[in-house]
């Protein structure tokens, strides 16, 4: 190999050496993308879980105040029909007593502002938790879809190290930007997509 051709092979491998460098930080700027992504969905995903639990226990509680409302207001009118058949006036005003707490009580379980556990109230903070859980759920598709983008980005970019090839690190770069710009609607308007 003449000297010539030494400085030639020299200046390629430098060139070469440069590009990979290059790729290199590519991969690393993709690399933190990709982390940021995976926590992103993962605590979305745990939000979800945890707003999912949170309604169906709530939705629960409510069907529990629904049957004692209804035996409640059961016992009222059963009361009702003592009272109609009652002769004695102690017994009567005792009936009476009893029917008026009876229905304070299934008033009280239908609404109860001050401790928010009235059906009303549970049923309003159950809907709640369920838009907070499709929230997080629509958050949690993009951060997924966005990690994605990012791994397939870094193989790509991987690749051109091995083939040289560039148009593949253009692609890398194309998909780097596709995973930030779902990533970014996770965070800011995540029923912009619809993923699911």
């Amino acid at each position: 190999m003449s000297a010539h051709e030494s400085m030639e092979h020299a200046e390629h491998a430098e060139h070469a050496s440069g590009s990979n460098k290059k790729i290199a930080l590519l991969i690393a700027v993709i690399a933190l993308f990709l982390a940021l992504s995976e926590t992103l969905g993962k605590g979305a995903q745990t939000e979800s879980i945890s707003k999912n639990v949170e309604a169906s226990n709530l939705w629960a509680f409510f069907q529990a105040k629904s049957i004692r409302r209804t035996a409640v207001q059961t016992a009222a009118e059963q009361g009702k029909l003592t009272l109609a058949t009652a002769t004695d006036d102690a017994a009567r005003a005792a009936i009476q007593k009893q029917i008026e707490d009876w229905q304070k009580t299934a008033a009280r379980y239908r609404s109860e502002p001050e401790t928010g556990e009235g059906t009303e109230q549970l049923a309003a903070r159950a809907k709640h938790a369920e838009h907070e859980r499709d929230e997080a759920t629509a958050k949690y598709h993009h951060f997924e879809i966005a990690s994605a983008a990012f791994q397939i980005a870094i193989v790509l970019a991987s690749a051109t190290i091995i083939t040289g090839i560039l148009a593949l690190a253009w692609v890398s770069g194309l998909l780097t930007l596709a995973g930030i710009v779902v990533t970014a609607f996770g965070l800011y308007a995540p029923h912009v997509l619809h993923l699911h």
